[in-house]
């Protein structure tokens, strides 16, 4: 946005802990094909050189990764096929960005849903044909919520972490829009010693109006057979995912379908874990990794091919990855879930989604869509 200063602001709410990077001496972005391979090539030498970065690649990065997927990626996109910031180091905690700032109640203005039920059903009934012919076995389908966006985007940010706190917020001011990001899903966590965790979210039920209603949702939370094969489905697929960049014998799941509490809604989640293979680079644990699993299908492929055709247009950073890299190669990104687009003309898209198996119907799945909408809605 003009005039806005270009910095990357990560903050997690539940620790209230922020990482915060200012005056990039570079900015890296790619918008096509070619671009996009050169990109990495240039984070690759800007970590080797001890710098670090922080930004975003979206979701339709992940069709170049595969040459089956390539030609579903289209000429125009509203938002970069990746964009990071190139910092000496991260800035004082003490930096005026990383103050509270006085939110903003009202943020966004007339939002309108781009698929009604009648839409959406419709929709759901393509998917689950796929389903029932055996050539996808879950998907995540996803449609855009368009509103109108006023005011500064920090205020919005500092508005929507008290509306509700999550681990993995982020506010991105590069080139294309400004990224405002309230994920609660960890996509992947690399250490020092070059330890992945990757944590799953899949399964979603609403919060109840007391202590004991909660008490019950979880308990029927947990016996869930729909929420607990949809969490499963994906923990396999990541296992699998993992194992092509992983020591053999390392990949584990330390932990299956654990219940976190939000405002609205309560999340399923796991934990895959594994121990890299010494000679890798930045853009082989990406074309292993992405896009995450919990947010296209299993297979994954397969579903994206699928989703691609339904879905119609591109999903941009929605579903794609925000995150860090350290020069000594810790880097941790988030999955790009409840996350909004804010363009200069004032345009916000963000997008809902939510996983189909066959066991799911249009009706409860549209309802749930609508649910996740309450981050910022």
């Amino acid at each position: 946005m003009k005039n806005y200063p270009s910095f990357v602001l990560f903050r997690d709410d539940w620790k209230s802990e922020q990482l915060l990077f200012t005056d990039p001496v570079d900015i890296i972005c790619a918008r096509n094909e070619q671009e996009f391979h050169l990109a990495f090539s240039r984070i690759e030498n800007a970590r080797l050189q001890g710098k670090w970065l922080a930004g975003y690649i979206s979701y339709e990065a992940g069709f170049l990764f595969d040459k089956s997927l390539r030609h579903l990626i289209q000429a125009e996109q509203d938002v970069p096929l990746l964009c990071f910031g190139v910092f000496k180091a991260p800035t004082s905690p003490n930096h005026v960005l990383s103050r509270p700032y006085q939110s903003q109640k009202i943020f966004l203005h007339n939002p309108k849903i781009s698929w009604n039920f009648k839409t959406y059903q419709k929709k759901f009934e393509k998917f689950y044909q796929n389903l029932c012919s055996g050539n996808c076995y879950q998907g995540n389908l996803t449609f855009p919520i368009i509103a109108q966006w006023y005011g500064d985007p920090l205020k919005a940010f500092w508005s929507l972490i008290e509306r509700q706190p999550v681990r993995y917020g982020s506010l991105i001011s590069l080139q294309g829009p400004i990224i405002l990001s309230r994920s609660p899903e960890l996509f992947f966590d690399i250490n020092n010693k070059g330890y992945i965790e990757t944590r799953p979210m899949k399964g979603t039920m609403s919060r109840g109006k007391n202590i004991l209603e909660d008490q019950k949702i979880v308990s029927a939370f947990k016996k869930d057979c729909k929420n607990l094969s949809e969490n499963r489905m994906i923990v396999d697929l990541l296992r699998n995912d993992l194992s092509r960049i992983s020591i053999t014998g390392t990949v584990k799941t330390p932990s299956l379908f654990e219940i976190e509490q939000y405002t609205t809604i309560h999340q399923m989640v796991s934990s895959v874990c594994g121990q890299l293979v010494h000679t890798l680079q930045i853009k082989d644990i990406f074309a292993a990794l992405f896009p995450c699993g919990s947010i296209t299908g299993v297979p994954k492929i397969k579903s994206m091919q699928i989703l691609q055709k339904i879905e119609k247009k591109p999903r941009g950073i929605y579903c794609g990855a925000i995150g860090f890299i350290s020069p000594t190669s810790i880097m941790r990104f988030s999955v790009a879930i409840r996350t909004i687009s804010l363009f200069p003309n004032n345009k916000a898209v963000f997008n809902v989604g939510g996983a189909i198996t066959y066991d799911s119907n249009a009706e409860s799945e549209y309802e749930e869509c609508l649910l996740k909408s309450k981050f910022a809605i």
